[in-house]
């Protein structure tokens, strides 16, 4: 069986009668290069079955094809929603994604970043851990920057943010209409921008007969599944997750334990993984944008890629969607 000989730049240089670099030129489509041999180059390129080396055009011009996307757990489906967004718009543009997983470590973002940045022509940070002093920092790395659900201090770098007060408070008036009067709260990481932004909306949409509690968990299921018991032990007829993992992690353990859901105590969450409504029972959750986060983030992005200027900010919203997980509260007798 013969193989197939590869066309190189170099077969086309010679049949052409230029150099490697003209026929660099003409395929980089550099205005300065005759027409005529433009004409030729191109001609003998499309006879001979020549493809340009996409990585090789992109290096020549200076660029990687390549933008860096940082994510605190692949894990967690939400981001893995994000990045599929990213991937796909990036995708339309002829740009790559390469990945970095901090596995909700913070101390690690700064070292994945770093690494991102000298193969990438940008980097997209998808609910950074980092420290705000860490997060400004990152302006020495002279690329364009793009933050998902987290708004930079004094506006740094173009984010995409979510407005979820008016979804919390939709939750808070269900949970009220239910009779629900006493909430637990299962926090989640101090280092998440999401938890301080859910913990206020939380708080200021409570009603005025209603005892909000707070106990710390995490952003993982088994964090969740950790923290049931304590968040039982308030008396509590409602537990809402930091997010959707948190809250299928305690309705795990409340099914451990024999506590019918919602009949017993409902529970509620955030961020609408694909998960959230195939559980039994589905879960009442505040919907994310997910896919659209990311989206929006590479919009913002590109234009800076292209040295253009760009709009800054961004902010999507979230909705409540409301399943069989809460149902009206047990009555105390």
């Amino acid at each position: 069986m013969r193989r197939t000989r590869q066309v190189t730049i170099l077969s086309v240089a010679a049949a052409a009668g230029v150099s490697k670099s003209t026929v660099s030129r003409v395929m980089n489509g550099t205005p300065t290069v005759d027409p005529e041999i433009v004409t030729r180059v191109r001609d003998v390129a499309t006879r001979l079955g020549y493809r340009p080396s996409g990585t090789a055009q992109n290096l020549s011009r200076g660029r990687t094809g390549i933008v860096g996307v940082l994510v605190p757990d692949l894990a967690n489906p939400l981001f893995a929603a994000i990045l599929k967004g990213i991937s796909a718009e990036a995708e339309k543009d002829g740009y790559r994604t390469l990945v970095a997983d901090a596995n909700e470590q913070p101390g690690e973002e700064m070292r994945h970043l770093h690494e991102l940045a000298r193969q990438s022509d940008g980097l997209i940070l998808c609910g950074p851990r980092m420290s705000t002093p860490d997060l400004a920092g990152l302006s020495e790395l002279d690329e364009p920057i793009v933050v998902v659900n987290r708004k930079p201090a004094r506006s740094l770098f173009p984010s995409v943010t979510v407005d979820s007060q008016d979804a919390v408070d939709a939750l808070c008036r269900h949970l009220d209409a239910l009779g629900h009067t006493r909430l637990c709260y299962l926090a989640g990481p101090a280092e998440a921008a999401a938890e301080s932004d859910r913990w206020s909306a939380l708080q200021s949409s409570i009603r005025s007969r209603t005892k909000l509690l707070r106990i710390p968990a995490g952003a993982m299921l088994d964090d969740g599944h950790a923290a049931a018991d304590e968040a039982l032990a308030t008396g509590a007829t409602c537990l809402i997750g930091f997010n959707d993992l948190v809250a299928l992690g305690a309705l795990a353990r409340l099914q451990e334990l024999g506590l019918a859901v919602p009949d017993r105590v409902s529970v509620a969450g955030f961020d609408d993984i694909v998960y959230a409504r195939y559980t039994s029972p589905g879960l009442t959750t505040i919907a994310m944008p997910q896919t659209e986060f990311g989206q929006e983030a590479w919009r913002l992005l590109s234009p800076f890629l292209q040295g253009r200027k760009g709009r800054r900010t961004r902010t999507l919203q979230a909705r409540l969607v409301i399943r069989p997980s809460t149902g009206p509260a047990p009555m105390r007798g």
